[in-house]
């Protein structure tokens, strides 16, 4: 956990994630990024010169039209004494059985970020913290490049001016094997997806790619997110 500290704690310093008395709201799906954000921001509390808040906000998509079992995250937030909020939705029910959507996950991520946005701002919270790290900006990059001809990612900062939030990825200096490694070593509790398009998402056949490029061009995840920083793309 303490590698995993150091290196939130830069992304957050260099790119003024958090500021004083903040309201952090942290979006957790019960995946091992989202469950370690939450850990890290929890713990982050402690020594972090500017004193603030954090919310754990679960969005319940009730896959088979069943309330899921969160109870293992609720205890976490206990632990932590992190107030901890579930909003049930009906986002399996819309998604896959009203709609019956071909390519479910582009439907899903806007519900579901209005969703988080608007819960965020009723508890009070004026940042949400996302689980995206390393990796991700490397997918997001090639996915970007690949399918849409254009070059970009998302920002480690992002301000919503219809929602007056700011979004923050205090992730992104970290390697998705090193949040494993993470939860595994601290047995924090992870929730496995219900979700019927889990594994079978462009993002995954992208992952895949760069792995493979990976043996042939080692650390090339570091060095397309290298190339955003230097380039300055996206706010980076």
């Amino acid at each position: 956990m303490k590698r995993l500290l150091s290196l939130t704690r830069a992304a957050t310093e260099k790119y003024n994630m958090i500021e004083e008395n903040d309201r952090v709201a942290v979006g957790v799906s019960g995946g091992k990024d989202s469950v370690a954000l939450l850990a890290a921001l929890a713990e982050m509390r402690r020594f972090y010169p500017k004193k603030f808040d954090v919310v754990a906000i679960t969005l319940d998509y009730r896959f088979g039209n069943a309330d899921g079992d969160f109870s293992q995250i609720e205890a976490l937030c206990n632990k932590y004494g992190v107030e901890y909020v579930i909003k049930k939705t009906n986002l399996f029910h819309v998604i896959f059985e009203t709609r019956r959507e071909k390519n479910p996950c582009a439907l899903c991520a806007k519900m579901r970020r209005g969703l988080l946005h608007d819960t965020a701002k009723e508890l009070g919270c004026n940042k949400i913290a996302l689980g995206h790290h390393l990796d991700d900006a490397a997918q997001t990059f090639i996915m970007n490049l690949f399918q849409g001809g254009t070059v970009g990612c998302f920002s480690p900062v992002s301000y919503l001016s219809r929602k007056n939030l700011t979004l923050i990825r205090p992730f992104v200096f970290i390697r998705e094997r090193e949040i494993e490694q993470a939860v595994k070593r601290n047995s924090l509790p992870v929730v496995k997806s219900k979700c019927p398009a889990d594994k079978v998402t462009q993002r995954e056949e992208t992952k895949r790619l760069l792995n493979e490029l990976d043996k042939k061009y080692p650390g090339i995840n570091e060095k397309i997110v290298g190339a955003l920083e230097k380039g300055h793309i996206d706010k980076w």
